[in-house]
């Protein structure tokens, strides 16, 4: 909790809990006595209306969720869309957030990511989901329920192989935090071998598929391109490889093919 996020809370008029049973604990901590009402992800059309009709008489209301940040796989979405749509102004406060959080930490690739949420519960349509991010040039990253990890773990060395280089981060500033970086294989067994791994709020990250020997990207080819005017080919493909983590034999053929072109 920042010093911001207490005064706001302690400063509203309601706060709009996904759990007011779970927030109290929270709010009592930080002496935060402002009235709470229940929102969450199922809550319907009336709810909402109680609260566009108390922001409609200005009062100030603070959206909250159990973990993490609201609307990033929380409740919030439609609650936020029509109060936008009726000029209500919208803030964040920053806080916690799971996906930003395992990210920083993760060393995988973080220039490029693909945030999916929860991947489906049932193993046929999570191995088709997955199947559809098999070739992506960006991390992956998603939610997961504790009690689904090893199959999804299991599915997803199935689609993507077993080597392909993952990290779950569990429990993220809790008291039993984890953090565990190694291939989908590994992770996989040591998830099962561990119970203490199957418990709390999971954060799944997969990193991209790697590039295809002798294919040349895009990108690729417009540093290559530029290195050329510069350094020899050999060079130009030696440190286009190093940029790009592209085949290096496979670039010095298509720079020397690019210059017999030339030549011609």
């Amino acid at each position: 909790m920042s010093p911001r996020a207490v005064e706001i809370l302690q400063s509203v008029d309601i706060i709009a809990c996904e759990d007011t049973r779970h927030s109290k604990k929270l709010l009592d901590h930080y002496h935060i006595n402002s009235p709470t009402m229940t929102y969450h992800e199922h809550s319907d059309r009336q709810s909402i209306d109680k609260i566009l009709t108390r922001l409609a008489r200005r009062d100030s209301v603070a959206l909250i969720s159990d973990a993490g940040t609201p609307l990033i796989s929380d409740p919030g979405y439609r609650l936020v869309a029509v109060a936008r749509q009726q000029g209500v102004t919208v803030i964040p406060i920053p806080g916690s957030c799971a996906l930003v959080s395992a990210l920083s930490v993760c060393g995988l690739a973080t220039d490029r990511f693909s945030f999916i949420g929860f991947l489906p519960a049932k193993s046929a349509a999570r191995k088709a989901a997955l199947q559809a991010w098999k070739t992506s040039s960006e991390t992956l990253v998603c939610y997961e329920a504790p009690h689904r990890i090893v199959d999804t773990l299991a599915d997803a060395m199935e689609v993507l192989g077993a080597e392909r280089e993952a990290f779950v981060a569990r429990e993220i500033s809790k008291k039993f935090e984890t953090y565990s970086r190694a291939t989908l294989a590994e992770l996989h067994t040591m998830v099962v071998a561990d119970i203490c791994q199957q418990r709390g709020e999971i954060v799944l990250i997969i990193a991209a598929s790697p590039p295809a020997s002798g294919i040349i990207t895009g990108d690729a080819e417009r540093i290559l391109s530029l290195l050329k005017v510069e350094l020899s080919p050999s060079k130009a493909a030696s440190v286009t490889a190093k940029i790009t983590g592209l085949d290096k034999r496979a670039l010095y053929r298509h720079a020397m093919q690019g210059s017999s072109t030339a030549n011609a």
